[in-house]
């Protein structure tokens, strides 16, 4: 009795499905293709500004209730009576340093809020950079924040306002806030990433943001302030832009004040960026 011996040929070998290339890890994005997410997400973010108008509510509002407020309650208690315009010259510099924070706080309620919507249950899907979310976030507010320095300009300039030293300075005046200004959005997305709710964020960011903007020299020169706030008032970042930002328009020293501004927006980002960016993809 013989045995027959079956060969399978090729074609009836189980055929394998070819492997599917795994997806790309975020290290691996390309610059190229990270920058063309960011500005997917600006249009994103933009579109949703232009169908909710009303989100733009602070970033018009805001500058002129408060140049209006501070010039005409505080200006002639300060300046004197009648001497309006020169308080006018003095505030509005660092009105413009606490626009940036005020906007910056937005930021944060934004992020808690979108993850409350479920939109980030979308970006977890895509094959994105996860900090392409985040900086979109903060090229956004960027503009808004750009918009809100130039009615504030705007409304300065109707009240008296004069540029004593030239254009160039007044520009580096405002490109100066945006930098700190983009350095503080990191503090807010991190407190958006970490509390529960927007009106926790809100709360927290107001414990912040009062001490700095009230114990700074934003509104008042420091040398009536008792000794142990002047102290606190020298190393606020607030008080450093806001002399940066008035001694770049009125004319002075710029030196200190500008690089003390530049070495805090530094700090702040190198330490909350990380932490923010850590944040987010834990909970996406």
């Amino acid at each position: 009795m013989s045995t027959t011996t079956v060969t399978k040929s090729p074609v009836d070998a189980p055929r394998t499905a070819p492997a599917r290339p795994a997806p790309t890890a975020e290290g691996r994005i390309g610059l190229r293709a990270n920058l063309r997410h960011i500005g997917a997400l600006v249009r994103r973010n933009a579109l949703q500004i232009k169908q909710d108008p009303e989100s733009m509510f602070d970033a018009v509002m805001m500058p002129i209730i408060f140049i209006l407020l501070f010039v005409y309650v505080f200006g002639g208690a300060i300046s004197g009576k009648g001497n309006n315009d020169v308080y006018v010259n003095y505030v509005t510099p660092g009105l413009m340093a606490m626009m940036g924070m005020n906007i910056a706080m937005a930021v944060g309620v934004g992020i808690n809020d979108d993850f409350k919507k479920g939109v980030m249950d979308r970006f977890r899907t895509m094959p994105i950079a996860r900090s392409s979310v985040l900086i979109a976030k903060i090229v956004v507010e960027v503009g808004r924040m750009l918009i809100a320095t130039a009615i504030l300009l705007g409304m300065g300039f109707l009240l008296g306002l004069e540029i004593h030293t030239s254009f160039l300075h007044l520009l580096a005046a405002i490109g100066l806030s945006m930098v700190f200004g983009a350095s503080l959005m990191w503090i807010f997305i991190l407190l958006g990433l970490s509390l529960k709710t927007a009106q926790a964020v809100q709360g927290m960011a107001m414990l912040v943001l009062m001490p700095l903007q009230f114990g700074s020299s934003i509104f008042a020169p420091t040398t009536s302030m008792p000794g142990w706030l002047e102290t606190f008032t020298d190393y606020n970042p607030l008080s450093n832009l806001a002399d940066a930002a008035r001694n770049l328009i009125n004319g002075g020293p710029v030196a200190h004040s500008v690089w003390m501004t530049l070495g805090w927006a530094v700090v702040i980002t190198v330490v909350t960026a990380p932490l923010a960016v850590t944040k987010f993809r834990k909970k996406t």
